[in-house]
């Protein structure tokens, strides 16, 4: 899954035991500490990001349901519960903890935070006293090299907001309903305003929704989803490329009160792989062979990921480093069409350790050696011998 996070206690400087109180305190200290206004011009920035963290830790914290799954499952617990997977202003809902301590004007506090009158005005969901859509999700998913030959199936499962079942998504004890918001008077919105400006921000009693819940479901403790399981079979089309992103529709995090669900995308990554390094839809490779099989030639077994261990022809006098081609021996394109090829390159062996009888074969043909039989080495010295003659040396 993502990349690893700062623990929430931590980023906020409170004990795992911190009561909500000890909590809130914590985070408008370090707000304070933290705005922008207060730091200086070459700060600023990053300011901003250290506040967008403790924003992140305290909505957690300061919600019981999702501080119970992250102490429970830590970061995994809450992945679900952000604006398309990852923290963003849209997701804090407790703004109204800070107003008094900037002014008490909204507008300085978004305006200190890069955020204009859209992004303030702003909603989750689609229309006032909705539910929000859910969050689309990503899964990190890891298949050998090997399996994108022809394609596979892989069984995963991870955790995401689902539908409650025992209040079935409204988030109400059973045979209640949920009532419009006394604040928005069920619009989702409130207005702010600012000196000679009226600015709409999401409601911070509803967080947008329009309703309030009197008796919330017991299961779900009136947030219309519980954090399960997930059991998913994911279609691995041949050929994929490592960092391409497969989408699954409706599986990702669900919508609260009825809302659409996010989608989940499931992210390719194919580790290296021990002998085929991939470029494309063709392979490359190494393979070692003997000294006397370069220079008499034989056939070689090679391996391909396509028909297993096959037969290739090594010529006699094939030098180190040549490369030979395996056609139709590679990966298919993902749009489909003709395999790619193998690329076989040699490395030639040099015995490190000779017993008699090898060494004096060895030096035996040595001893006959002339330049038809090494005939690079023969021009190499040809070009010193002349080179020292022509300097007069």
């Amino acid at each position: 899954m993502p990349a690893t996070k700062r623990d929430y206690y931590e980023i906020l400087g409170v004990e795992r035991s911190a009561s909500a109180d000890e909590i809130k305190r914590a985070f408008r200290r370090l707000a304070m500490k933290h705005h922008p206004d207060r730091n200086p011009e070459q700060d600023k920035a990053a300011a901003r990001e250290r506040f967008k963290e403790i924003s992140e830790a305290y909505e957690v914290l300061s919600d019981p349901q999702k501080r119970s799954a992250y102490d429970q499952y830590g970061h995994s617990g809450v992945e679900g519960s952000f604006h398309q997977g990852g923290f963003s202003w849209e997701d804090f809902t407790h703004f109204d903890d800070l107003n008094d301590l900037f002014g008490g004007g909204l507008g300085d506090l978004f305006s200190a935070f890069g955020l204009g009158g859209e992004a303030f005005g702003r909603q989750r969901g689609g229309r006032p006293g909705e539910g929000r859509p859910g969050a689309d999700l990503e899964y990190r998913l890891t298949v050998p090299l090997e399996h994108l030959v022809e394609g596979t199936s892989v069984p995963i499962s991870f955790r995401r907001p689902d539908v409650c079942g025992k209040c079935r998504g409204n988030g109400t004890a059973s045979g209640k309903k949920p009532e419009p918001c006394r604040e928005c008077r069920g619009q989702g919105q409130v207005h702010v305003r600012r000196g000679f400006f009226m600015m709409a921000a999401p409601c911070p009693h509803c967080r947008g929704e329009g309703v309030k819940i009197s008796s919330p479901c017991p299961e779900c403790r009136g947030e219309g989803r519980v954090v399960r399981e997930r059991k998913l079979t994911v279609k691995v089309p041949p050929g994929v490329e490592g960092g391409t992103r497969l989408r699954l529709t409706g599986e990702g995090e669900a919508g609260a009160r009825g809302a659409s669900p996010g989608d989940l995308y499931v992210r390719v990554q194919v580790p290296e792989h021990p002998f085929f390094v991939r470029r494309g839809t063709d392979l490359y490779c190494e393979l070692p062979i003997r000294m006397t099989q370069a220079a008499l030639g034989a056939e070689v077994p090679v391996p391909t990921l396509t028909e297993g261990m096959v037969r290739m022809k090594v010529p006699a006098g094939s030098q180190p480093g040549q490369t030979f081609r395996l056609r139709g021996k590679g990966l298919p394109p993902l749009a489909g069409g003709h395999r790619g090829d193998q690329f076989v390159q040699i490395a030639v062996e040099i015995p490190s350790r000779l017993n008699s009888k090898q060494r004096g074969l060895l030096q035996e043909l040595e001893e006959q050696a002339s330049e038809g039989i090494f005939p690079k080495a023969a021009a190499f010295w040809e070009k010193i011998k002349q080179g020292f003659q022509s300097s007069g040396q």
